[in-house]
């Protein structure tokens, strides 16, 4: 698909927007409202008693809360899109997280949807006994179906009227109140004796806060419709948190009505004692079946719009097709396709068993929430300044409370949905997902980078086991680099770096980092940048002396022999430079007419050692060409041959030294050994090499250098060390 611009994510919404209270308010405080509440609630109490029951509605909301105000101030400081959640993950951690959480947070509210259905159906059936289960939920499902699919307007209109069914019915269970329905003592810590259908064979306290604690679940309800309000920023703050103040109060209330309104055997053993004990049970009957609905109609039209905007994106197969809107900004095929799986869902009948799967999701997401907070607060990034700001321990909370909740109420299913999520980033990393706005995985990358740095300079010294190359490759055309690719990139694979500094204008740039990119192709990381000069020398020096205080200091600096002699004195002093800010040289000298060969062989030629030929803790001047060696064989699968140059009387402790030089440097196995009584010729080196590496001396003559590659007749590679590396360590 073509790539969407930061412009068309944050477009306002075409069709009708919503305000706080009809957008975010309303959904988020019925969904909150649900099932559990006239059908759960009494139970909760009955077994945990007043007391414990109060803690575990308050400690459910805690962590809910916490997730409601880390999600607040992130909408305070983005301009959220479409998507809810999944628009506020993939701004801060990338579309691969996002859609990681966005995918299985659709199929959870799809499946929610059906959820809800068979709510209804149960709390109709408490009414009409002989209504036909299948008939029931088909019907409301079509009109669920037909609400969504009209559009949220209409599904607005129908939550007032809800809203204000489940209004009279806790006036119902207030009236009850106050013409003596109170008349129990309290329990305030319960015995916890279970439930009926298991003969009260006793559960502990986790296990009933993990009946409970779905019901606070619903903080997303209005932020899923983000795509849709008038002032996201605005409204999904204080409808959220509105909602979860009015909410909790209502729950603790109501816990102290049943604790004083029925024993603790009517609390355990009668799901329907809320509706049983009201002034007028029909209104909660009413209230019942309303709050399913509403569950249901606010997921339906919800998790289209996840859909769609992960479809927006790319992050799923038919994303075209998904991502398509009316005219009125309605995701109708998203729409069809939500329907469709809830339709599926309702085939199947029973969906107990993976209950606890959906609500993982919702877990998974405000886990994910919470660690956005978390990391943009420690990150201390200029753009992260929200308007409502959190101290640091209400993420922590969120974020591990919701980690906690995961694997009380069911932690196999806490490490499915894990698994899900991570198998859903890897494909969404491998299907290579165009970022159309920044995120802040870059700003992550630094701040981990910044404190490495730091930890390195008060470390202080230098590290030779630490040693990877990190190369400057000066140049003034591109060409250069395109004839020293293959040889640089052998050096610095896999996990060196790759400056290329050219010395030019702004054309040789473009053309530079499209070459940098090619690096960065094949897993090598590298950049590009020019600097202006009147002289090549002035550039490459200025660039040496500069970088000297990076962290990624060059370690070695990659030289071409100029062809013109005039131009020796220029590399002369580049070299210079390079020695004194401890920068070693990687000098090369292409055969005109072989270049690299087949790149088969490699030959390392090891001047006189004598008279010891003693392999000490450092090899003098040999270092760097060693290491050079050994990368280059690695990558270019060729076979290394090691030669030395020593008289017929130190022949054997020559031949010694190499082997012992192999063994100590974790040269490869098929190392190959060589003695020749003087330097070699291009007949001394068979079979003949693609490359001869050799250590390079302070008083160098590139004079010398050309009649050695000619003498040789292939192509050499002379390293002076820095003294910062050793092939020993």
């Amino acid at each position: 698909m073509d790539e969407l611009t930061s412009s068309e994510q944050e477009a306002p919404p075409t069709g009708k927007t919503f305000g706080t209270f009809e957008g975010v308010f309303t959904p988020t405080l019925l969904t909150i409202l649900g099932v559990i509440m006239y059908l759960r609630q009494g139970w909760v109490i009955g077994n945990a008693g007043l007391l414990l029951g109060s803690v575990i509605i308050v400690g459910a909301f805690v962590i809910t809360g916490a997730t409601a105000l880390s999600m607040s101030s992130l909408t305070t400081n983005i301009r959220i899109g479409a998507g809810g959640a999944y628009s506020i993950i993939s701004q801060s951690l990338g579309l691969e997280v996002g859609g990681a959480v966005g995918i299985p947070l659709f199929v959870a509210q799809a499946l929610a949807v059906a959820m809800y259905i068979f709510g209804f159906r149960a709390g109709l059936q408490y009414v009409l006994p002989d209504a036909p289960a299948l008939l029931v939920d088909l019907v409301v499902f079509l009109l669920v179906f037909a609400v969504g699919y009209i559009g949220p307007g209409l599904a607005f209109r129908i939550q007032f009227v809800i809203l204000a069914t489940i209004a009279l019915s806790l006036v119902s269970v207030a009236v009850a109140a106050g013409t003596g329905s109170m008349t129990e003592s309290v329990t305030l810590v319960g015995e916890f004796p279970g439930a009926p259908e298991d003969g009260f064979g006793g559960v502990s306290f986790w296990v009933v806060f993990a009946v409970f604690f779905p019901a606070a679940t619903g903080i997303m309800a209005g932020a899923n419709l983000s795509g849709v309000l008038e002032d996201p920023r605005r409204s999904i703050p204080r409808g959220t948190l509105w909602a979860i103040g009015v909410s909790l109060v209502i729950y603790l209330l109501l816990g102290y009505w049943l604790a004083r309104s029925a024993t603790t055997e009517e609390l355990v053993s009668n799901y329907f004692v809320m509706i049983d004990l009201a002034a007028w049970p029909p209104v909660v009957v009413a209230g019942l079946l309303g709050a399913t609905l509403s569950s249901a109609l606010g997921s339906i039209v919800g998790a289209p719009r996840i859909l769609q905007a992960i479809a927006a994106n790319g992050g799923i197969p038919g994303a075209d097709l998904l991502a398509r809107q009316d005219g009125r900004g309605e995701p109708r095929n998203a729409n069809i396709l939500t329907g469709v799986v809830v339709f599926v869902a309702l085939l199947l009948r029973d969906l107990n068993a993976i209950a606890p799967l959906i609500t993982m999701f919702f877990l998974v997401t405000y886990t994910m929430i919470n660690v956005v907070v978390l990391v943009e607060q420690s990150l201390g990034l200029v753009s992260f300044r929200p308007l409502l700001r959190v101290p640091r321990f209400v993420p922590l909370v969120g974020a591990l409370g919701c980690i906690f909740a995961m694997f009380i109420i069911n932690p196999v299913f806490g490490l499915v949905a894990v698994g899900l999520v991570l198998t859903f980033y890897v494909v969404l990393v491998r299907r290579g997902l165009e970022v159309p706005a920044g995120d802040m995985r870059s700003g992550l990358f630094v701040a981990l980078a910044e404190w490495a740095a730091k930890r390195v300079i008060e470390l202080g010294g230098t590290n030779e086991r630490a040693w990877k190359p990190n190369i400057l490759h000066p140049v003034e055309d591109v060409d250069e680099l395109r004839a020293t690719f293959r040889l640089v990139h052998a050096i610095a694979s896999p996990k060196g770096t790759i400056k290329v500094i050219g010395v030019g204008d702004a054309p040789l740039l473009r053309q530079l980092r499209a070459a940098a990119r090619d690096f960065r192709t094949e897993d090598v990381f590298a950049t590009a940048s020019v600097v202006e000069a009147e002289t090549f020398e002035r550039g490459v020096v200025t660039s040496i002396q500069a970088l000297a205080g990076a962290f990624l200091t060059p370690n070695i600096a990659f030289l071409t022999v100029p062809e013109e002699v005039s131009r020796d004195g220029q590399l002369t002093a580049i070299m210079r430079t390079a020695e004194r800010h401890d920068v070693g040289v990687l000098l090369s000298v292409a055969h005109p007419t072989v270049g690299w060969g087949r790149r088969r062989e490699v030959a390392l030629v090891i001047g006189d050692q004598g008279p010891g030929w003693e392999l000490g803790t450092s090899l003098p001047n040999l270092d760097l060409a060693t290491l050079a060696a050994y990368q280059v064989t690695r990558n270019w699968r060729a076979r290394l041959t090691l030669v030395a140059v020593a008289d017929g009387e130190h022949r054997a402790q020559a031949r010694d030294y190499l082997e012992r030089l192999a063994t100590a440097g974790r040269l490869p196995r098929d190392t190959g050994f060589r003695v020749v009584d003087e330097f070699p010729t291009a007949a001394g080196l068979e079979p003949r090499p693609d490359l001869v590496i050799l250590g390079l001396t302070g008083d160098h003559d590139l004079d010398d250098i050309r009649s050695t590659m000619q003498t040789l007749h292939v192509s050499c590679l002379f390293a002076r060390d820095a003294g910062t590396e050793s092939a020993l360590a």
